[in-house]
């Protein structure tokens, strides 16, 4: 379990018995949960194979918060910055939470399922009692909890074929950031064109862990004739997208405008929502700094466990936050902060990364 002392507080999923037979090597802890971080292929390995072919993901880590009740749609709006109000029964949003003092407390799809039910698929912070500590304190008629639901990705080139062939021909319909339903062992399930990867794919929202090993099986079992093979979200082919991941690039310490989420943020409605007056004052006053992909460097980097300093022309001026090899750039990628002044596409930086090395690169636009 690569290191990890495993108790029931840290939650296996519907899936783990089934990762571990493929020799998973290695786990990470998202919202409590197990997410399965590593197999046998190499990083690179596996970057080549998510852009070919198509890859099983156990992402359970992916919690639910589920709001119920006539105020439901109230509460979200009070959480997001972004204009929920037009949002149609079967429709994905991808919506920023902020605080009091507009610092993104997290970035959820939200997944309307009827008038007055909902559901945010969550990064990795405690929005379940964020959430709960409102509606309380708001006197709001909602039920707040987390469902007995299992997110299950289908990522790759050929996840539409596949998933085509098993659940019907209506799977490819299902427009990008839509959702539909599907039959999976004679339950109704959500199933969803997104996920987090640029290949392409679909996630399945499993309802239930009674039917987790028949959807694995069946699509492991069908996935054979298009070289499937079990993965997770690849570091290089998230940092080459420009797919950015909470508590890493991002914390409450940053506001939407860092992290270039301005389009999600209505400003000039009448909508309320908490921090509106802070995030007001800061696109007033502009922001001092922003996120930025990086190239860098000629041999591959070590591996980015804290911030490495970003400098140009002999000043501290950014951080690193997550950074790898790219075998299709040859070259070094990474995502952080670069302070305004040199934030440019196109500025020359130097980079000191984690083992004391000097790297030269380049400011980038998303996608590298």
């Amino acid at each position: 379990m690569n290191g990890l002392n495993m108790s029931i507080r840290l939650r296996r999923t519907p899936y783990t018995d089934r990762i571990e037979k493929l020799g998973v090597s290695g786990f990470s802890i998202v919202n409590h949960m197990l997410l399965p971080k590593a197999f046998q292929s190499t990083v690179e390995e596996d970057y080549w194979h998510l852009r070919e072919h198509v890859q099983i993901w156990d992402v359970s880590c992916q919690r639910q918060v589920e709001i119920q009740g006539p105020d439901a749609q109230r509460l979200i709006q009070l959480m997001t910055p972004r204009n929920i109000g037009d949002i149609a029964i079967g429709d994905c949003l991808y919506i920023p939470l902020i605080d009091e003092n507009a610092g993104l407390i997290n970035d959820p799809v939200l997944l309307k399922l009827s008038e007055d039910k909902y559901w945010l698929s969550i990064a990795d912070s405690d929005v379940l009692l964020f959430a709960k500590g409102l509606a309380f304190g708001r006197k709001l008629d909602v039920k707040v909890n987390e469902p007995d639901v299992y997110p299950l990705a289908v990522q790759g080139p050929k996840a539409e074929k596949l998933l085509t062939e098993i659940f019907g021909p209506h799977v490819k319909n299902i427009k990008f950031f839509k959702f539909d339903w599907i039959d999976v062992n004679g339950s109704s399930q959500l199933i969803a064109r997104s996920g987090y990867s640029r290949q392409g794919g679909f996630e399945i929202y499993l309802k239930g862990k009674a039917h987790a090993n028949f959807l694995w099986d069946i699509i492991w079992k069908k996935g054979q004739s298009y070289q499937i093979a079990p993965g997770c979200p690849n570091l290089i082919e998230r940092i080459e997208g420009g797919l950015f991941s909470y508590g890493n690039e991002m914390t409450i310490a940053n506001n939407p405008f860092e992290i270039g989420l301005e389009k999600f943020c209505d400003l000039d409605g009448p909508i309320e929502y908490i921090g509106k007056s802070k995030l007001l004052d800061i696109h007033k006053n502009g922001v001092q700094k922003i996120i930025r992909g990086f190239v860098f460097g000629e041999t591959p980097c070590p591996n980015c466990s804290k911030p490495w300093r970003v400098y140009a022309n002999g000043k501290a001026v950014g951080n690193i936050t997550s950074a790898i090899w790219s075998p299709r750039l040859k070259a070094n990628v990474a995502q952080g902060m670069v302070d305004k002044d040199y934030w440019n596409i196109g500025q020359n930086v130097k980079i000191e990364v984690q083992d004391g090395s000097e790297m030269i690169g380049t400011i980038k636009d998303f996608p590298l």
